[in-house]
């Protein structure tokens, strides 16, 4: 994931003079190319994160677009006064690009744990969040944010992640991206980021889920709830799946933006993480094992 997000900035800066990278003393082995290529538009604001959010919300405001670079928990938690303050109340287009979400540092501990990103960044009003779950829909949430400018949350895996669809999927903010083949199921898995690839070896595996289609969601926010009580009226069962806390993430979005139809609740059943993870150090597979991700749980 994180090679298809800096060739399509690398791409995207070719012909943009307003794209500009910030990383936080790190990502190396990843953002050279673009650092060689635009020497000008590339900065290290070393480890301090806040100052770094500020200054890309400095250089948006004068009409950069700003792509800020950091291991997940550091552009979010560490500096969520000045994502608020400085880029999402401002409405500016910055991009918070976060590396290794979930439990891919899990091996560093909770401080590296990223599973509670989605509850804080969609409690801002104007931030749109991008959550791929192959290095395809990296590319296609990279093309739908730089057509479009905003304030923004990209996050990405750690490396290693295989293409699931095809080829490069057209999407917008809300858009229920079908995997594989389009099947009329009543029931169907509804996954956003890292769980595309899990519920996707599940349904490729288990014969058990032959009548259960697969969508995956790699845009959403508070701007893309409207059109959800519709897609949600085409099935009897939409489970979600999630690598995050079921507290404020995609399955509790979902159920929100259903509440208008209260009929439609029933429908929605969430799968995240247990909470215990929060206190364990591990390697992202055991973790999210213990967490409940697993096709155990799954099939319940």
């Amino acid at each position: 994931m994180r090679s298809a997000f800096i060739e399509e900035l690398i791409i995207a800066a070719e012909s943009n003079e307003n794209i500009v990278l910030i990383v936080a003393d790190l990502g190396y082995g990843v953002i050279e190319p673009f650092a060689k290529r635009f020497p000008d538009r590339f900065f290290n604001a070393g480890v301090a994160e806040q100052n770094m959010m500020s200054l890309a919300a400095g250089l948006a405001s004068e009409g950069f677009h700003v792509f800020v670079y950091s291991i997940a928990n550091f552009p979010t938690f560490r500096c969520a006064e000045q994502i608020r303050n400085d880029v999402d109340y401002h409405n500016l287009p910055v991009t918070v690009v976060a590396v290794g979400g979930g439990l891919a540092y899990g091996s560093l501990g909770y401080s590296h744990h990223a599973v509670q990103d989605y509850a804080l960044i969609r409690a801002m009003p104007n931030m749109l969040i991008g959550a791929p779950g192959d290095p395809m829909e990296v590319r296609a949430c990279m093309r739908y944010l730089i057509k479009n400018p905003q304030p923004s949350y990209l996050r990405l895996g750690k490396a290693g992640e295989p293409c699931i669809h095809k080829s490069v999927p057209d999407i917008f903010p809300g858009k229920w991206l079908c995997v594989g083949d389009v099947k009329d199921f009543s029931s169907t898995f509804l996954t956003t980021g890292a769980t595309l690839e899990l519920v996707n070896n599940l349904l490729t595996k288990k014969s058990k889920f032959d009548h259960y289609s697969h969508y995956s969601m790699p845009l959403w926010g508070m701007k893309s709830k409207d059109s959800q009580p519709e897609h949600i009226k085409s099935f009897s069962q939409v489970i979600t799946v999630e690598d995050h806390l079921m507290d404020g993430g995609f399955g509790s979005w979902l159920l929100e933006a259903v509440s208008v139809k209260s009929e439609l609740l029933a429908r929605i059943k969430i799968k995240a993480l247990d909470s215990k993870v929060c206190g364990m150090v591990g390697k992202q597979s055991t973790l999210n094992a213990e967490g409940g991700l697993t096709e155990g749980f799954l099939c319940e």
